[in-house]
């Protein structure tokens, strides 16, 4: 069977920027096969399950998955279609796929210098960075408990996590900075948590296996400060899966909007599933709207980890690159009418840029 690429465009915006990506997709790689799957809320209509088992079936004969988003609307989240959607569908797809290490580019694009919170000569001194967040450990996946103590409520969710958890994104974040700059920062809160302390003993340890790098310890607490006092000190940064989920969101705000930020996740395998970091925007479904940068960039991500495609990937950037030079911009990154184009009208503007 030739191999492919599952593809899970999920609800709200998802169906719409996935269509627009893989216009891109054909014309950088015109060899992939791509099918597509259910997922989230639009596979629960059609389903009655988030995670339905032809979907399973789906990704486990693919090379990669490419996922959208899902969710529904806010004041619609009691209904059954939209009800722990997201736990359901992207977590469970998490398990499912035994991923366990998301990589989050931080990407400063000198052309939207004016609608990041930082001041221009600090955005100007920044670097592209990379944050590690360990994905099947801590306080999402421990014992969770609700009980009646004292005649009050008591609710519990534990965090935790083993050496073998820690080696493993360990291991990922000491080659990646061995293939950048050697300037490792792990994030953990040491000083008060004993998931912490055995996280910073593992990174002190696998350390010893990578003399070349410089391992550096920040609190989370001060790393959530620097984030805005001096982000051109990062170049990779590793967390576990709480911190992470919160500084890389951080993170994400640096250039200017959500809508920008691309993300991979991976097994111990190498499988990888990618995804942009925002979610489902179902206000602003059918519009041509959306912003299509991050699917695009999630693309370029797969094209560049899961079939060595450098070039493909190195492809979509430069497009990305020259129409925001040119001033084109979807609604939620223009500061004026005159730059504001559509989700396809982006894309179309890529798609000359590749010829």
């Amino acid at each position: 069977m030739k191999p492919y690429v599952a593809v899970l465009p999920g609800d709200g915006i998802g169906p719409e920027v996935m269509t627009q990506t893989l216009r891109v997709a054909q014309k950088v790689a015109p060899d992939l096969t791509f099918k597509t799957g259910l997922i989230g809320g639009a596979a629960f209509k059609e389903t009655g399950q988030h995670f339905p088992k032809q979907t399973a079936t789906l990704i486990d004969g693919a090379e990669a998955v490419l996922f959208g988003s899902v969710g529904g609307p806010v004041d619609q989240q009691q209904e059954p279609q939209w009800q722990n959607c997201e736990a359901n569908s992207i977590l469970a797809l998490r398990k499912h796929l035994q991923l366990n290490i998301n990589l989050r580019p931080v990407h400063f694009y000198p052309a939207l210098t004016h609608i990041s919170p930082l001041k221009n000569e600090r955005y100007a001194a920044c670097n592209d960075f990379v944050i590690l967040r360990e994905l099947a450990g801590d306080i999402y996946f421990g014992d969770k408990s609700t009980v009646i103590e004292n005649e009050q409520k008591v609710a519990r969710d534990v965090a935790e996590y083993n050496e073998s958890q820690v080696k493993s994104i360990a291991d990922w974040a000491f080659q990646l900075a061995s293939k950048r700059q050697n300037q490792l920062i792990s994030v953990d809160k040491a000083n008060v948590l004993q998931s912490s302390q055995l996280w910073r003993q593992v990174m002190e340890q696998t350390a010893h296996n990578y003399p070349q790098v410089k391992l550096t310890h920040q609190l989370v607490d001060n790393c959530a400060m620097q984030l805005i006092l001096k982000p051109e000190q990062f170049d990779v940064v590793v967390a576990g899966n709480l911190f992470g989920d919160i500084i890389s969101d951080a993170a994400s705000a640096l250039p200017g909007s959500l809508g920008l930020m691309p993300s991979a996740s991976f097994n111990p395998q190498g499988f990888g599933l990618y995804e942009p970091a925002g979610g489902s925007a179902p206000e602003l479904t059918g519009k041509n709207t959306a912003n299509p940068m991050a699917q695009l960039l999630s693309l370029a991500l797969m094209l560049e980890h899961s079939f060595q495609r450098e070039k493909a990937a190195s492809q979509i950037r430069l497009a990305i690159n020259k129409a925001l030079g040119e001033g084109y911009r979807t609604a939620d990154i223009a500061c004026h009418e005159s730059q504001k184009t559509t989700t396809s009208g982006f894309i179309d503007l890529i798609l000359h840029n590749l010829t």
